[in-house]
């Protein structure tokens, strides 16, 4: 790979990040007293009375194309998840040296597009380029603002799980992106764009506003798929679970792409989908809900004093194994 036209390792020098900083604002927060600027150390952020702190933090390792648009829901989707609003967000940007300044603005554009779609205010953050690294490391902290706190000890046995979407979101798009030739021999190219349109379905942020207040716990399903995430809500509990693996909803393109490449979609990274526990009494309001604003969404399992606990339950991710290959 040639090498990119910034040759020193480091950070970025003040003169060549501040025309960055400039198109790196998202959405115009006006609590936001101090954003990022060339020697502020941090930022500062007007909090209203009242209110809880929600805070995440997830890197983009896997993917290429779109990562930076990645990144932001990634992230948004954990605070949405938490039944909070996603608002303040920070990004490190670590770049091989062979990139250049014109790949960490492509970058940063899609960060500073995409959060402002979410209404996220960028706050801050760091970049620089390293000879440590061949390929690009984002890391994105989220801050967010929650009136309410959901715990998975709320819990009771007969309570649902739904399901959003469909499984695999983020997988699929990840693959069609970066590795579309695996993807060749079986998909046509109207197929495989189909499935990078994708991406404009991974924030759970929309489905997470309609389900907070009749939740008793929410979860983004990332590494690991919806059984990984599944698993990951059991083990906060003591409980365990009865799924019915034939409802979780899988489109078809998916399956075909499974079946080919031999993995178990429900094992496939699959931000863009969302997992709402519900007592049994608000199912039906909860999925009346998803249905009217155009969400499609299925009850996938319930939980029990018997069933299927984390021992069963795998977080094996698909998704590393199938970008090996």
């Amino acid at each position: 790979m040639a090498k990119g036209d910034f040759i020193t390792v480091g950070k970025v020098p003040p003169t060549l990040l501040q025309p960055l900083l400039k198109e790196l604002r998202g959405f115009d927060r006006k609590e936001v007293l101090i954003g990022p600027k060339i020697g502020e150390d941090a930022a500062v952020i007007g909090w209203p009375a009242g209110a809880f702190l929600l805070a995440t933090s997830d890197p983009i390792v896997g993917a290429l194309k779109g990562a930076g648009s990645l990144l932001v829901n990634v992230n948004a989707n954990d605070i949405a998840a938490k039944g909070g609003d996603p608002a303040y967000m920070l990004v490190v940007l670590i770049l091989p040296a062979t990139m250049t300044l014109n790949d960490a603005a492509s970058l940063m554009k899609e960060v500073d597009e995409e959060a402002k779609k979410l209404g996220i205010a960028v706050v801050g953050g760091h970049t620089e380029f390293s000879d440590r690294y061949t390929h690009p490391i984002m890391v994105g902290t989220m801050l967010g603002i929650s009136y309410k706190v959901l715990r998975a000890s709320s819990i009771r046995p007969g309570d649902a799980i739904i399901l959003t979407k469909h499984v695999g979101i983020e997988g699929m798009t990840i693959l069609a992106n970066d590795r579309g030739e695996m993807l060749d021999p079986f998909l046509s190219n109207d197929e495989i764009e189909e499935v990078k349109g994708w991406s404009s379905s991974l924030s759970v942020v929309p489905e997470a506003r309609l389900l907070r207040d009749l939740a008793l716990f929410m979860h983004d399903p990332t590494e690991g798929g919806v059984i990984g995430g599944i698993s990951e809500i059991v083990a906060l509990t003591d409980l365990k679970v009865k799924l019915d693996l034939d409802a979780f909803p899988l489109h078809p393109i998916t399956q075909r792409v499974s079946k080919k490449l031999g993995f178990d979609p429900l094992h496939l990274i699959s931000s863009g989908a969302l997992l709402a526990v519900v007592s049994k009494d608000d199912v039906e309001e909860a999925i009346n809900r998803l249905r009217e604003h155009g969400i499609s969404c299925a009850i996938v399992g319930t939980f029990d004093v018997v069933g299927m606990g984390t021992d069963e339950l795998s977080a094996q991710e698909e998704l590393w194994r199938l970008l090996s290959l």
